[in-house]
C-alpha cells in the first residue's frame, strides 16, 4: 500500500483528498500538514512539513505558493516524490521545482482532471490547423470568487499546449483595458471571471472568419481533482527522478 503526506491537509481539496483515499484499498494517508489546522481524521495532522517524522512513499500536494519553497526542500532531503497541485507558482518557484525533480520525482500539473489533459492534447493537435485557415485564439476560464491567482493555472497551461504545437509563436494577452489598437494576430487572449462557487469552467474559442469553434470543459465537482491526485500519487510512488505530468500517469 501506498503511504501519503497530505500536504495543506486542512483545506476543501484536503478534506476531499483524506475522503477518497479512506475509500482506496491502494493508498493511505499517514500525515498531513497545515499552518491553519487541526487533526480532524485518524492521522496526525502538523503545523510544518519539518514537524512530519512518519515515513511516506509520496506527498500530495494541495495548499499555497507560499509553502512551495518548504515542501521542495523536505522533499528532496527525505528522498520523497511530491505530487504539486498548487497552482500560481512564481517563476522562481518553478525554477525550483524543476531543480527538485532532478533529485527526486516531482510530478505537477495545472489540473488533475482526465478531461483537461485530453483536452490540451485535442487543442495541439487542431491548433495548427485552425491557426493556419486565420482563426483568432481566446481563452475565457471561470472560477469561485474565493480563487487568490488570475489566469488560472489550467488556462496557462491550455495556452501552452496550443502555443507549444505552433512552435512558440504567440503572445498572452491578459488585459486589453489599457490598449487601444486592432488584436494582433500572434496572440492568446486569456480571461479571467471569478464569481459565486463557480468549480471551474474554462472555454478555448477558435473564431474565424463567419465560423466559432469552442472547445469547453465545465468541472461540476472538486471530486475530479482529487481523484485525479491520487492516481497521480499511487503512480508516482518509487518512480526515478524526473518532472511528470499528468500525461504519464494517463500514458
Amino acid at each position: 500500500m501506498v503511504k501519503a503526506i497530505l500536504h495543506g491537509a486542512c483545506g476543501r481539496m484536503g478534506h476531499m483528498i483524506a475522503d477518497i483515499v479512506s475509500r482506496d484499498a491502494g493508498i493511505e494517508i499517514v500525515a498531513g500538514v497545515d499552518a491553519f489546522g487541526d487533526a480532524y481524521a485518524d492521522f496526525p495532522v502538523y503545523k510544518s512539513i519539518d514537524a512530519c517524522k512518519e515515513e511516506a512513499d509520496v506527498i500530495i500536494d494541495f495548499s499555497t505558493a507560499a509553502a512551495m519553497e518548504g515542501l521542495f526542500a523536505y522533499s528532496a532531503s527525505r528522498h520523497i516524490p511530491v505530487v504539486v497541485c498548487t497552482t500560481g507558482l512564481s517563476e522562481e518557484q518553478t525554477a525550483l521545482m524543476k531543480q527538485t525533480a532532478q533529485k527526486v520525482a516531482v510530478l505537477k500539473s495545472a489540473n488533475m482532471s482526465l478531461g483537461i489533459n485530453l483536452l490540451q492534447t485535442l487543442l495541439a493537435e487542431a491548433a495548427p490547423k485552425l491557426a493556419a485557415a486565420g482563426f483568432d485564439i481566446e481563452i475565457v476560464e471561470k472560477h469561485h470568487n474565493q480563487k487568490l491567482d488570475a489566469p488560472s493555472g489550467t488556462a496557462i497551461a491550455l495556452a501552452d499546449s496550443i502555443n507549444d504545437a505552433m512552435g512558440g509563436a504567440y503572445d498572452y494577452v491578459y488585459d486589453r483595458s489599457t490598449r487601444r489598437e486592432k488584436r494582433r494576430e500572434k496572440e492568446i487572449g486569456i480571461s479571467a471571471v471569478r464569481g459565486g462557487t463557480i468549480v471551474g469552467d474554462h472555454d478555448v474559442i477558435f473564431a474565424g472568419e463567419d465560423e466559432v469553434i469552442t472547445f469547453s470543459h465545465r468541472a461540476y465537482s472538486r471530486a475530479v481533482f482529487g481523484k485525479g491526485a491520487v492516481e497521480a500519487a499511487k503512480y508516482l510512488a518509487g518512480k526515478p527522478a524526473k518532472l511528470y505530468t499528468m500525461h504519464d500517469v494517463l500514458a
